[in-house]
């Protein structure tokens, strides 16, 4: 039996495709199968890969698709705007031989060869202020338990997988966070290791950016409601708090000028603004690019605003079904 099915769902065959095919091609583990789920019928082919029209369905859809096509023992599931680094699946063979491991996630890194804006959203996602889960778009420091992981670098046995039935369609975005969820709830471990790399091009525009930020706080905010278990955190809320606070802080300023209250709002600003300049000079040392530390700090803010707007409208407005308010089975 092959040991790996690397499941890839997408629209249609795309330039990054081929980067991607073309790096898993590289990878110094080769006992594996490529499965690529467009919507529509090609004539592109690769070495080791299965194309499987699809018809117009959801990304969950395309992934319990592939799963139940899939040969392998472990089901390796991957974007197609993303591509694994050369010792992807020989790190994840070798976590898997504990038999206590049902699943396995790593962090998906900005390429270098990404331009300014995507560089700085990726720089965005990877600063402790975006949210606190950093892990997910830059190593970390060691291999731990989670609870939450998304599908763009995620692995799982097929057997745990087939057990679980797969992902629940009825979720997008967000069908990854309930897949590991109901892992969990079957008493299944979820390990993240840092050193299982994949690459992960990140969207061209702060347009782009925000489009992506708002589909996560929506989905976040809905599930802090729906499944409090690993989506009602703190740090989840933080921007809408942010958002709270600074319509507070206007308020108050606005009518209260020379207060007590309006010092106290424009202090809070104040560190608010520190830590965004703060976070600047540490994404210029870390990228080593001095244009993207300007970028990052309106990057930075509206990604809270965005991000804390649209948590508050899942978390008060979404319902499941309801198309005017979440558009659950849109792919995009």
């Amino acid at each position: 039996m092959i040991k790996f099915s690397i499941i890839i769902p997408v629209v249609k065959i795309n330039d990054y495709i081929h980067e991607t095919v073309r790096h898993i091609l590289n990878l110094d583990f080769q006992d594996f199968e490529i499965l690529i789920l467009p919507d529509s019928k090609t004539q592109e082919k690769f070495p080791k890969t299965k194309i499987i029209p699809t018809g117009k369905i959801g990304p969950a859809e395309k992934k319990n698709l592939g799963g139940k096509r899939a040969q392998g023992k472990i089901l390796a599931f991957l974007d197609d705007d993303a591509y694994p680094e050369k010792r992807w699946l020989t790190r994840a063979w070798k976590n898997f031989q504990d038999p206590k491991i049902a699943a396995l996630g790593g962090p998906a890194i900005t390429p270098k060869e990404d331009n300014i804006f995507q560089k700085t959203s990726g720089a965005c996602l990877a600063s402790s202020l975006f949210g606190g889960i950093v892990d997910r778009y830059r190593p970390g420091k060691q291999r731990k338990l989670v609870e939450d992981w998304p599908s763009v670098n995620l692995l799982v046995r097929k057997k745990t997988f087939q057990k679980i039935g797969g992902f629940n369609s009825r979720f997008w975005p967000g069908e990854d966070t309930k897949f590991c969820l109901d892992l969990i709830q079957d008493n299944n471990k979820i390990i993240y290791d840092p050193a299982l790399l994949v690459y992960h091009h990140r969207r061209m525009t702060l347009k782009g950016h925000l489009k992506q930020t708002a589909g996560y706080g929506s989905h976040r905010g809905f599930f802090a409601k729906k499944f409090p278990k690993t989506s009602r955190k703190l740090a989840y809320a933080f921007p809408s708090l942010f958002v709270l606070f600074l319509v507070f802080a206007i308020i108050v300023i606005a009518l209260l000028p020379g207060s007590r209250l309006a010092y106290f709002a424009i202090f809070i600003l104040g560190i608010y603004a520190a830590s965004l300049f703060f976070f600047a000079i540490q994404a210029i040392i870390r990228e080593k690019n001095f244009l993207v530390g300007i970028l990052i700090i309106p990057y930075l803010f509206f990604t809270h605003i965005v991000y804390g707007v649209k948590f508050l409208q899942g978390l008060v407005f979404t319902r499941v079904g309801n198309k005017n308010l979440y558009s659950l089975r849109k792919q995009g």
